[in-house]
């Protein structure tokens, strides 16, 4: 039972900020945010990345110094993206020792230790001179099976590497079980997957194509990702599935357009859930910024706390560094 006007006044509580602040039902904590990052091989100063402001393919030395500003602000986490001067059919440069992103796990760890937590992307598109995912059958349709063994080979090559955890972000069928029993055998059962659960065939992942550079040279990955207009069902299939193959951490991908999947991935499972704000909402508020359209401070903020209301304990976003500053 509540009072009712004029007695109850909802707005005492949000009368002043300090009253704001201290009533707040949802809080960011620099902890909860996880920083992607873009290095490319053979580059000796960090290129700037045209539909996404502010964001920049790294070179070593740029990488190693905007990962140390990430830690000292306090990001909880940083997700690293390679991008090989080479690429073939079956991604050979993913699971390369010396690969550009193995070189870049290396680099990152020895800047950082263990002040944030050092994770690999776990995927092909930006390693295939496809763009696509996986490995392709003559028809051209990506093999499920056979990529299986790919991300295998990749995820313990990045595990050797240093990676703290890996995340597997391809979508096939049974990525998850693959890479938790390929890392175990490998003496890796310490290493844990953050698996991107629910990612959804979304035009929101244009300027990422352009930062990782791994737009698919034809078709596209519906096939494998999910349907934005599929059932809520499917997520939570894909969700039991990963949990049961041995998930430690479960992902949406886009936020803001699934914060309902955040919520029902929130209700549903007893591990951390990642939401991945991606490169088209990053670039979208940027833009508009830009064009002295918005308050992009408030923006910024106001999106991040959305996902967070919507359940998400991890998220991935490109404004990590200077959102755990201004916390």
């Amino acid at each position: 039972m509540s009072a009712e006007f004029p007695v109850a006044r909802p707005r005492r509580l949000r009368r002043t900020a300090a009253l704001r602040r201290m009533v707040a039902g949802t809080r960011l904590h620099p902890a909860d945010l996880i920083l992607p990052m873009f290095v490319k091989e053979g580059i000796t100063e960090p290129h700037p990345v045209a539909s996404m402001p502010g964001v920049v393919q790294h070179s070593r030395d740029s990488l190693r110094k905007a990962a140390r500003e990430a830690a000292e602000a306090g990001v909880g986490g940083l997700i690293l993206f390679g991008i090989p001067a080479v690429k073939d059919a079956r991604g050979s440069a993913a699971d390369d020792p010396d690969g550009v992103l193995q070189v870049a796990l290396r680099d990152v760890i020895a800047e950082v230790g263990d002040t944030t937590v050092v994770m690999a992307d776990t995927c092909l598109d930006e390693f295939t001179d496809t763009g696509h995912c996986g490995i392709l059958t003559e028809s051209g349709d990506v093999d499920n099976d056979a990529t299986l063994e790919r991300y295998a080979s990749v995820a313990v090559a990045q595990a050797r590497a240093g990676a703290q955890m890996v995340a597997p972000s391809g979508m096939m069928d049974g990525q998850v079980g693959a890479i938790r029993a390929a890392l175990d055998a490998d003496g890796h059962a310490d290493v844990p997957i953050l698996a991107y659960t629910a990612k959804y065939a979304s035009a929101f992942y244009g300027p990422f194509r352009d930062a990782a550079e791994c737009a698919p040279q034809f078709g596209d990955r519906s096939s494998h990702q999910q349907d934005p207009a599929g059932p809520l069902e499917e997520a939570l299939r894909e969700v039991r599935l990963d949990i049961a193959e041995g998930a430690d951490a479960v992902m949406v991908k886009p936020a803001l357009p699934y914060l309902d999947v955040i919520s029902q991935f929130r209700a549903h499972v007893d591990v951390p859930v990642a939401a991945y704000q991606v490169s088209g909402e990053y670039s979208m508020i940027e833009a508009a910024a830009a064009n002295g359209w918005i308050d992009r401070e408030r923006m910024i903020m106001e999106s991040l706390v959305s996902i967070k209301r919507a359940g998400a304990d991890l998220i991935l976003t490109y404004w990590a560094t200077e959102v755990a500053r201004r916390l």
